[in-house]
């Protein structure tokens, strides 16, 4: 088994030398990690990774060879190489679970630490947050356009290295797709599995009848045949039809589907749509794959071409129309006695100031259950929302604003105490089910638009922004 410890931009190390060197390797500090804008214009993401996240957190450890490593490189003490030698994660991590649908600037994953360790972990978290989160959410948007048509993942081939195939796979599960023919990443996660045949199979064969005729020999169960290596109407559909005739027909079996994989899909699926109900195969379906996103199947559809499923490969495994998530990872408090003293970071940019100190995220609902607006407030804070609940909108914060008949869910939750983690295991088809039950009942349907989706709200409550503004005005004097 791989140990990915050193898995760290290499700032993480030079810092917590420095920080060792100062005698500042137990200070308590807390970092926030949130990414500031939504991919491809949306109007949400989808939180993905937690689970990579703590199983890095278990294994966090240096080698001798890991150390040795390091020595090497003749720019770290010896005792903070010592030190590194017998570390491990000591900290606490809340998280939101993994599958809620997230919004920007609001905390995701907080580490609570001891400098050194808050530190080291950087990198890796964001990495598995980057991109499950990219992933899961382009899936999910893939998803929706198909309109309950099915989606495989088929993009392993086209990923940006294996582990960007395997953990790809499992994003786009926890987005929605339905398959994987990525066969790790089934067996790994439990995901179905799915895939028939590629263009070499038919190529083998003398011609493409006998390919057709061999592959429903072999699997008479699940017959579906790629019609596209030669012609499609002229010699693809024409032979499936004469396979589900000649061959599944007298072994009682039925021809499963067929694929389409280059061409114009519209024209081709609803030329061969009619030829397969005339020769009286209606319930054999049309998968199409050929560099699918979000984008070309809502057109397919509005065409009115005849596919049932969809094979999505390069544009949903790399995100390709926006392959940047750009979760950040920033100082959010040091504690100072027995206090958390916040910290904030002042940008000219506006939507690069962070939300300082340590917080309480709470998704608040309206009284038919849907999610009106997350709200950030001070961690010691005690929500009442028995009565009307005064907020501000930051972005008006003179304007006089209530939550009447709500309620609010905490979103964050301990995962990790100590260095132990305590949160229980969560099966792949679990998240995925999260995910669906937000969005089928909890998330506005105009969020989930592809154009100028509405803007989830962001508040604060009084005691909160008040903190801000005064933090603000303390650094910028």
């Amino acid at each position: 088994m791989r140990n990915l410890s050193m898995m760290m931009d290499f700032y993480e190390l030079t810092m917590s030398n420095g920080y060792f060197k100062e005698a500042d390797k137990d200070h308590l500090v807390a970092f926030d990690v949130f990414y500031r804008k939504n991919p491809d214009g949306g109007g949400f993401a989808i939180f993905a990774g937690l689970e990579q996240i703590l199983d890095y957190i278990r294994d966090l450890h240096f080698s001798k060879e890991d150390v040795d490593y390091l020595r090497s490189l003749n720019i770290f003490a010896e005792d903070f190489l010592d030190y590194l030698e017998q570390f491990r994660f000591k900290g606490d991590i809340y998280s939101f679970p993994e599958g809620t649908i997230m919004y920007p600037n609001e905390p995701i994953i907080t580490v609570v630490a001891p400098l050194i360790d808050a530190q080291l972990v950087e990198t890796a978290i964001l990495a598995e947050v980057n991109h499950q989160s990219l992933v899961a959410t382009k899936a999910r948007r893939i998803v929706r356009a198909a309109a309950g048509r099915g989606v495989s993942d088929f993009g392993a081939r086209r990923a940006h290295n294996m582990d960007a195939a395997i953990y790809g796979a499992r994003a786009c599960y926890i987005g929605g797709v339905d398959s994987t023919a990525t066969v790790l990443a089934g067996q790994m996660f439990d995901i179905p599995v799915s895939g028939t045949m590629a263009h070499s199979f038919v190529m083998y064969y003398k011609d493409e009848f006998t390919a057709f005729r061999k592959y429903a020999e072999t699997y008479p169960d699940a017959t579906v045949l790629l019609v596209d290596t030669y012609d499609v109407l002229k010699s693809g559909i024409p032979n499936a039809i004469r396979v589900a005739k000649e061959v599944l027909a007298p072994m009682g079996k039925r021809l499963k589907g067929v694929r389409l994989d280059s061409g114009d899909l519209a024209y081709l699926s609803k030329k061969a749509r009619k030829m397969l109900d005339d020769a009286g195969l209606q319930d054999c379906i049309i998968i199409a794959s050929n560099s699918l996103d979000e984008y070309t199947i809502t057109s397919l559809i509005n065409q009115g071409a005849c596919i049932d499923s969809f094979g999505v490969g390069e544009r949903m495994i790399t995100a390709k129309s926006e392959p940047v998530f750009g979760a950040v990872y920033k100082i959010a408090g040091v504690q100072e006695g027995e206090r958390m003293e916040p910290r904030i970071k002042v940008s000219e940019n506006i939507e690069k100031i962070t939300n300082p100190g340590l917080k309480k995220v709470y998704r608040i609902y309206d009284e038919e259950g849907k999610a009106i607006a997350d709200l950030i407030t001070k961690a010691d804070e005690i929500l009442d929302m028995q009565h009307p609940y005064r907020y501000i909108d930051p972005d008006e914060p003179w304007k006089q604003r209530f939550f009447e008949n709500c309620t609010a869910k905490p979103l964050m939750h301990q995962v990790v105490a100590s260095g132990k983690i305590i949160e229980p295991e969560h099966s792949l088809q679990d998240i995925a089910d999260y995910v669906r039950h937000q969005l089928s009942n909890e998330i506005w349907e105009e969020e989930q638009r592809f154009e100028n989706p509405h803007i989830h709200y962001l508040d604060m409550s009084p005691d909160y922004y008040e903190m801000k503004m005064d933090l603000l005005k303390e650094v910028s004097k």
